[in-house]
């Protein structure tokens, strides 16, 4: 008894020094699984990017060790801006806590712990519910799936999905949906409202840009008149939502023009895509809207120097626009580089002087990028100075250079990798006194 007592005393004194003396550690019911379900399970599922699903106490224990590896190098999840620069909305990455917890969890031997698993929230991430956490109001496909030929190419491939509907629709949010996610780098879509004397099923249903000659794509010129709405989806990315009283008004009729950048397959797999809307009765009181600068937007041809990146050369670019009309709010924004992409960084420049942080993602890849939201509606003012700063590695020391040597590479308006971009879109809306005040989380609720 003496000597236990003696021990007892001996440990109580060792904590002040670093000893951590916690009878209950981590366990999954209580402590792992409500990172899994937020920062995991969004592309560990049905239907999404990720090759196995992180969605039950057993998909979970069973990957312990590499979910343990992957965690402690920060591989997973995947998230690529400098959170110390600006703090996202969405952000899914892990905190150190959050990984601490996982680490001594698996460490322990995974243990389950008391309590239950929602089976609710196990039946909706295992049916593929939506981002959006219900069922889309409208889901417009393809009108034909599309073989991925398993050669390990890459292929770039624009649907026309016409849309004839009763009415028009408020939207609240929109994602992009695919039965084989696995097989797609990044999409863009573009929704054009096409008057009556246009026939919105005229032209190919699709079209190859990697392997079909170009010029078919005039055949969707006559829908590209007018534009409503434009985005994208990239793995890991959520539904683009909006706070209540914001979004856009869906056309009653016209055409979506849907690119898919398919990632190269050493498998011939087959492929349907197409978009989710979610409809909501509240008027749209505020619109939003896109704006896109730099390569293929607003600006391209003031890129300094022009974005030619020379071989065996890391350079840098620049972009400066001033805002010239009146101010604006910022609820996303949406940077956009190929594989020679080094970093990327935005910011802007009020009249005043005052900095306005946008984004800067210090270590680019190509393979995770997305649309990040802002915690809070960020405001333009009028006379800001916008600059956009791009850094390229065009040597050999770049893994992802796609030349082996490497060759000259220009910013052609090509979608393909191999080609260069330097682009960042914003989702906007214009300026209301107190936007700054409003936190676009607790304004959708």
């Amino acid at each position: 008894m003496r000597v236990i007592c003696h021990l007892s005393f001996l440990l109580i004194l060792m904590l002040p020094f670093g000893l951590h003396v916690d009878a209950q550690g981590p366990t999954y019911i209580k402590d792992v699984m409500p990172i899994i379900h937020t920062k995991c399970a969004p592309c560990h599922r049905p239907n999404e990017a990720a090759p196995f699903s992180l969605i039950t106490y057993e998909d979970v224990a069973k990957r312990a060790s590499f979910i343990k590896d992957v965690v402690q190098r920060g591989y997973m999840p995947p998230w690529r801006p400098d959170n110390h620069y600006v703090e996202y909305g969405n952000d899914r990455s892990l905190t150190e806590k959050e990984k601490e917890t996982i680490i001594q969890w698996v460490s322990n031997k995974a243990p389950r712990g008391e309590g239950k698993e929602s089976k609710a929230v196990i039946q909706q991430l295992q049916q593929g519910i939506t981002a959006f956490s219900r069922q889309p109001d409208l889901t417009l496909k393809t009108i034909d799936s599309y073989t991925l030929p398993g050669d390990n190419y890459e292929r770039f491939v624009v649907y026309r999905i016409p849309f004839d509907l009763a009415d028009s629709a408020n939207v609240e949010a929109i994602e992009f949906t695919s039965n084989n996610k696995r097989l797609v780098h990044h999409v863009n879509y573009s929704i054009h409202e096409v008057p009556q004397e246009i026939d919105i099923r005229s032209g190919p249903d699709m079209i190859n840009l990697s392997e079909d000659d170009r010029t078919k794509y005039d055949a969707y010129l006559p829908f590209k008149k007018s534009i409503t709405y434009y985005g994208g989806w990239i793995p890991g990315a959520s539904a683009e939502t909006y706070p209540k009283g914001f979004g856009w008004v869906m056309p009653k009729r016209g055409v979506i023009l849907l690119t898919v950048h398919y990632a190269p397959s050493a498998k011939e797999e087959e492929s349907v895509s197409g978009i989710n809307l979610f409809f909501t009765k509240t008027p749209i009181e505020r619109k939003v809207k896109v704006i896109s600068f730099g390569s293929a937007g607003i600006g391209e041809e003031q890129i300094n120097p022009p974005l030619m990146i020379m071989p065996n050369t890391v350079k840098t670019f620049t972009l400066k626009l001033t805002n010239p009309g009146e101010d604006f709010s910022v609820m996303y924004v949406w940077p956009h580089m190929h594989l020679l992409g080094k970093s990327f960084k935005a910011y802007g420049v009020t009249p005043t002087g005052d900095t306005i942080r946008l984004t800067s993602i210090p270590d680019w890849d190509f393979r995770w990028q997305e649309i990040y939201r802002f915690k809070n509606l960020v405001r333009i003012p009028k006379g800001t100075r916008l600059h956009i700063e791009g850094t390229y590695d065009n040597t050999a020391n770049n893994p992802f250079n796609p030349h082996k040597p490497p060759r000259i590479v220009y910013s052609t308006g090509d979608m393909n990798s191999t080609s260069e971009m330097m682009t960042l879109m914003m989702v906007f809306l214009p300026y209301k006194e107190g936007d700054e005040k409003i936190n676009l989380e607790e304004a959708k609720k």
